[in-house]
């Protein structure tokens, strides 16, 4: 997807249908904690990766985890924010801790660009 500030309001919007689809109930906590983390990557993306005209936005849930991934063509590195630090970086890490998951920033293949990885441990009885 390009990364324009009408981005985030479309990438939001195709994690709401894969999550549906996904078999996620719509109104519970973990549905809401996965559209804000997708809403505040990309708008990150958008902010701050002015080396790359597009991102890439995927999620993909197995029988015990539910990955959101925002990859970008930006070089330039990235480091995750501490604790005591503010922004959306922190308040994505606070929700992937709610679910006992975690983020982390991989570099692309081939060396140019990056991928924030975001990680939720499914509760129990998520279908």
């Amino acid at each position: 997807m390009p990364l324009v500030p009408g981005s985030v309001r479309a990438a939001r919007e195709r994690a709401e249908r894969s999550l549906v689809l996904f078999g996620l109930a719509a109104g519970s906590s973990l549905f809401g904690a996965v559209l804000l983390v997708v809403s505040e990557l990309v708008a990150n993306a958008v902010r701050h990766a002015r080396q790359s005209p597009d991102a890439e936005v995927t999620l993909t849930m197995t029988d015990h985890l539910l990955v959101v991934g925002v990859g970008d063509l930006d070089s330039r590195p990235m480091t995750l924010p501490h604790r005591s630090a503010g922004g959306g970086l922190r308040t994505v890490a606070e929700l992937a801790r709610v679910y006992g998951g975690d983020v982390r920033v991989e570099a692309a293949a081939g060396g140019r660009g990056k991928t924030v990885v975001v990680r939720f441990i499914l509760p129990a009885g998520t279908p």
